[in-house]
């Protein structure tokens, strides 16, 4: 007995530990890529009007508040030795509720990215019409709508219970989960509406030379295409082994008096929230791996927008008493972004 409690308390230290390094680094990480997500797409004029864009905008917000929501675990992992959902019944109910309304904003923004590129890149022209940049906000405000209710809704439901810790405790949410939240409202439904669409996109975009689009429209509908489309690929093979696990968990929770079992359980549980930690963290990195004129998309704003920016905000004081004309102003590179 005392050499299998030695080994489970061995588990559940090494997997404390793996969760303080993983989160820490994938903290870092994700604040980093999508923070430069943001800026590229907000500062770039051929992104400002582009409703992927948009969408992608959306999904690196919400994946910022993942990852302070995942940071704020991690601290209190290394504190306690858990992520302390046993402790407090209010931040048990609410890590799941904001956890729920990242998960269903991200999801479905690849989904509508996915879907608004199919459209843009159609050859009929009034499917091209038919998706506007007023409607991408009009839907993206319901959806979150949807995702705020409908989170606060399931999270309440999760409750301590002395042996098992923080887990759903009505079993009508309990049945919910099972057979559609995790199966089908973030499993196969975002995975399938994405991978379909980013498909049909993919194929539309490679006779895109027969529609008659200027150029520069259509070298920005073959970036984003491939972007979304690899974009999926990662989704899908990320998602997949996480909402299996977390149909599993539900329905068989390990409970704290089996020591063994117990401790084998935080371990891949440890494993697979890192696996659903890199989807908020990867889109940038995937972006950029993929796209060489995203790498130069993502120069562009941080040499010739953000550095000659701050360079000039540095030498107006010195402009004021000896005028250098040497020196550039924020906006004189504004228009080479649309050559990229």
């Amino acid at each position: 007995m005392s050499s299998s409690s030695s080994v489970s308390d061995g588990i559940i230290k090494f997997s404390t530990q793996y969760s303080i390094y993983i989160g820490c680094i994938t903290f870092c990480f994700g604040v980093i890529g999508n923070a430069l997500n943001l800026l590229v797409f907000t500062q770039l004029k051929v992104f400002r009007t582009n409703r992927c864009a948009f969408y992608i905008t959306i999904e690196s917000i919400s994946n910022l508040m993942y990852q302070f929501l995942s940071i704020t675990t991690t601290i209190l992992t290394s504190i306690y030795g858990d992520d302390a959902t046993e402790r407090s019944s209010i931040w048990c109910k609410f890590k799941y509720i904001l956890a729920q309304i990242c998960a269903l904003t991200t999801f479905y923004m690849i989904c509508f990215s996915a879907v608004d590129q199919f459209f843009s890149t159609n050859h009929r022209f009034n499917l091209r019409q038919m998706c506007t940049l007023k409607l991408g906000r009009y839907i993206s405000f319901i959806f979150i709508c949807f995702a705020i209710i409908h989170s606060i809704a399931l999270g309440s439901s999760f409750d301590i219970q002395p042996t098992f810790g923080c887990v759903l405790s009505n079993y009508v949410w309990i049945e919910y989960s099972t057979f559609f939240f995790y199966p089908i409202l973030i499993g196969f439904l975002p995975i399938i509406i994405a991978s379909s669409f980013s498909i049909l996109a993919y194929h539309n975009v490679r006779h895109i030379l027969r529609q008659q689009l200027p150029i520069v429209r259509r070298k920005l509908e073959k970036q984003i295409t491939a972007m979304v489309l690899m974009r999926v690929i990662v989704f899908v093979c990320l998602t997949l082994p996480y909402i299996t696990y977390r149909i599993y968990v539900i329905n068989v929770p390990i409970s704290q008096s089996l020591p063994m079992a117990y401790a084998i359980s935080r371990l891949i549980q440890a494993i697979f929230t890192s696996i659903n930690i890199i989807n908020s963290v990867i889109n940038f990195y995937i972006f950029i791996i993929f796209s060489s004129r995203f790498r130069r998309q993502v120069k562009l704003v941080l040499v010739k927008k953000c550095w000659q920016r701050c360079k000039y905000w540095c030498c107006s004081i010195n402009n004021r008493v000896e005028p250098d004309n040497n020196i550039e102003t924020p906006n004189s590179h504004m228009e080479s972004d649309e050559n990229i």
